[in-house]
């Protein structure tokens, strides 16, 4: 017993050495502007926290962290590489500063990662998964020197069943190719561009979400899928199980708290329907969050079991008193109102710094009165919407864009509709596979009401054929064709872009058949001397020299939105949340080192946006979705 103070001792200054040595091997590429959280970036174990908020498991292990990298020319055989240039901080893409390397890869080459993994005993004992959040854009990977598996899809989370490619022993050795042809390829890319300029911005290659292992039983659950009734007062939830075996069943129960609401066995391939009594309604007031247990069961045994969360709200539309359809949250018309968010960081780029960095802007967001976030041609950590759904933000998910080359059509209140583009057959299969992804993989996450399969037109085609098979994916959410696009008489809304001020399409040519909403209107310039991303000619719709003049500007917005609402319109999105390189239209500067207007200020004028006197909707439970 009086060796284990020296015992401890010992382990706390070889894991002190173990982070120095990392910390040696590891700095942030200098030249550009960092966040505040840069500095707080653990080399030896960067972003830590669970990466699947739906469905916890205990056994797992983070695979974050220094890895050794390579860029090839692409023309080179597929081989694993003999050697690396040097070590990268995954998950941090390699062009930003936190990833070390601060490095391009054109479409010309590819990007190698490999290290050796020490994978305990215990996770051995059982299947292991490998994971990754994201990978942009394509990639093969290597265990041991053995292919198990390819990918392709720069916005969802995958995994592989390494356990056959597995050596005795506990070290292991993974290898990662990615090819990314940026903007050269038909792939989803959002904003991504080889030469950056105006609302363009730098690419992002490769890993750039977590990469990690779990352990899982011979029979486990891949995946779950919950759905709230609110109306029937039931969720319906859904598990896809591997390895079944005859007879296996599965054991769902709801939790409020550690009182159990409901519980219910089904088939494995069945669904099961919880009734859940008087539920308590999610909301941006009262996010409230039902745990969720799903587990396997053979014989009265359970086999396997993970941890979730759901929420019962409903999102449909009806019309109000003088007919205009009105976007209903419970039945109820709230009026949503929110940022755009591009979800871009100086130092990681696509990648936050860390959680905490990650959450800031949606807190920002709650601090100003803002209830919604769009967020804008990307999609972000699973991590990003759970806190949404703690918090009580609303948000609209926009489909990654790629491929552009439609023609504009005229502005609502809309003269024409112009062609949609032909994409090639390859381009359509990219489009629909991330696409029916993304929203399998986001499905179960209730801060997310809306779906926005193009905008402005980038890539824009088959649009009433693309609007309807998003609206068959999902029926329980509402679906914006395009935001800011070509309209289509098709889809749940129309949506208008208009800047700087705000504007809506008519309500009487429009509104009896779908909502209206002004889907980006603002961006108001101010620069910050000492927090922007070069140091001249930075960008903006409309510039201001001063933060009262910004303000006074936007006030007036706000008044006009006022007007809008009595109207018609039942949703706005200002551009945007933080400037984001050359662009200087956020209210936080790119770093978010300066938050350019006061929140309280915001907050107050946004108050009065969400006075339920200024629209009269009779709801119903009819009200409808599609």
């Amino acid at each position: 017993m009086k060796r284990t103070p020296f015992l401890l001792l010992f382990i706390l200054l070889f894991q002190a050495e173990f982070v120095n040595a990392q910390k040696a091997d590891w700095k942030p590429v200098a030249g550009k502007i960092t966040s505040p959280w840069a500095e707080k970036v653990n080399p030896a174990n960067p972003l830590p926290e669970y990466p699947r908020p739906h469905m916890v498991r205990d056994n797992w292990q983070n695979l974050n962290g220094l890895w050794q990298y390579t860029v090839q020319p692409q023309s080179q055989n597929e081989s694993i590489p003999a050697s690396f240039e040097g070590s990268i901080l995954v998950p941090y893409p390699i062009e930003s500063a936190l990833s070390g390397v601060g490095k391009t890869v054109s479409k010309e080459n590819v990007l190698w990662y490999q290290r050796s993994v020490n994978v305990p005993s215990k996770l051995q004992k059982q299947k292991v998964l490998l994971h990754f959040g994201a990978v942009d854009w394509q990639c093969d990977v290597f265990v041991n020197g053995q292919k198990v598996g390819s990918h392709q899809g720069g916005y969802d989370p995958f995994s592989m069943d390494i356990t056959s490619a597995l050596k005795k022993g506990n070290q292991q050795e993974i290898a990662i190719r990615v090819w990314d042809p940026t903007d050269e390829g038909p792939q989803p890319r959002g904003k991504q561009v080889k030469k950056p300029e105006g609302i363009w911005y730098t690419p992002v290659t490769g890993i750039w979400q977590t990469v990690w292992l779990e352990a899982v039983p011979e029979t486990y659950i891949a995946s779950t899928k919950q759905t709230p009734d609110i109306d029937k007062q039931v969720v319906n939830v859904a598990a896809q199980v591997q390895n079944l075996q005859a007879n296996d069943r599965v054991r769902v129960s709801a939790w409020d708290g550690k009182k159990k609401v409901a519980e219910q066995e089904v088939s494995a391939n069945g669904t099961a329907a919880l009734k859940v009594p008087n539920p308590k309604l999610w909301a941006p007031e009262n996010p409230f969050l039902y745990d969720l247990r799903v587990a396997v069961v053979r014989n009265g045994k359970v086999v396997d079991e993970v941890k979730s969360y759901f929420a019962m709200r409903k999102i449909s539309m009806a019309p109000d008193a003088n007919g205009t359809q009105r976007m209903l949250l419970n039945n109820k018309f709230v009026f949503q109102y929110g940022f755009l968010d591009q979800g871009w960081w100086p130092d990681g780029l696509y990648t936050a710094p860390t959680e905490e960095a990650l959450l800031f802007d949606v807190n920002k967001t709650k601090e100003m009165g803002f209830n919604m976030i769009r967020k804008h041609v990307k999609v972000e950590p699973a991590r990003w919407y759970y806190y949404c759904d703690k918090i009580g933000m609303l948000v609209w998910q926009d489909m990654p864009s790629g491929d552009l080359g439609a023609r504009w059509g005229n502005q609502p209140g809309i003269e024409g509709v112009a062609e949609d583009m032909n994409r090639t057959a390859e381009s359509e299969r990219v489009y629909r596979t991330e696409w029916a992804e993304i929203m399998k993989d986001l499905h179960n996450f209730p801060s997310i009401l809306v779906w926005v399969p193009f905008n402005e037109a980038w890539g824009q085609f088959k649009t009433a054929e693309i609007t309807n098979w998003t609206m068959q994916q999902d029926p329980s959410r509402l679906v914006n064709s395009a935001s800011g696009g070509n309209f289509h008489p098709v889809g749940h809304i129309i949506d208008l872009h208009n800047y700087p001020g705000p504007a809506m399409p008519r309500a009487d040519l429009f509104g009896q058949n779908q909502i209206i909403v002004l889907g980006e209107y603002g961006g108001l310039g101010l620069p910050i001397e000492g927090h922007t991303w070069q140091q001249k000619d930075n960008w903006g719709y409309q510039s201001f020299k001063t933060a009262d003049e910004m303000f006074d500007r936007y006030k007036s917005f706000t008044n006009k939105l006022e007007e809008l609402i009595k109207k018609g319109l039942s949703a706005a999105v200002y551009t945007q949340t933080t400037d984001v390189e050359v662009e200087t239209n956020g209210f936080m500067t790119y770093d978010r080192k300066v938050i350019k207007v006061p929140t309280e200020k915001l907050k107050e004028v946004h108050t009065k946006l969400y006075n339920p006197s200024l629209v009269n909707v009779k709801a119903s439970a009819t009200n409808k979705r599609n």
